[in-house]
């Protein structure tokens, strides 16, 4: 019988684009602070087709990340709290902790 994992309580999307060197530097800054705090993970380039939403929003602000919970079936729930630019993978998981805390995750058994 295999065993079905637990969803991660903490959803980070990190925006992105492909020519930019802080992306680098913050894809670096989200895989240490994953090692403290695991979350689960989307990238999303905002210059690639069918991103024109985030393209308009972050285009010339990334790297961003958006962090939330992850709700009941693993669906994202609304943005918590969100980093722009230059971010440590310190202040990567106080951000964690910050939305951790704000009240109930619905975590799957």
């Amino acid at each position: 019988m295999s065993k079905v994992l637990p969803r991660l309580p903490i959803h980070i999307t990190f925006f992105s684009r492909s020519s930019c060197a802080l992306c680098t530097n913050a894809r670096q800054n989200l895989a240490d602070a994953w090692k403290l705090r695991p979350f689960e993970f989307a990238e999303i380039d905002v210059m690639e087709p069918g991103q024109q939403k985030w393209k308009d929003v972050y285009e010339f602000d990334v790297p961003v990340i958006h962090v939330s919970k992850t709700g009941k079936g693993g669906v994202v729930e609304e943005v918590k709290k969100k980093l722009m630019h230059r971010f440590t993978p310190e202040e990567i998981v106080k951000a964690w902790d910050e939305v951790r805390e704000q009240g109930p995750v619905h975590e799957e058994k």
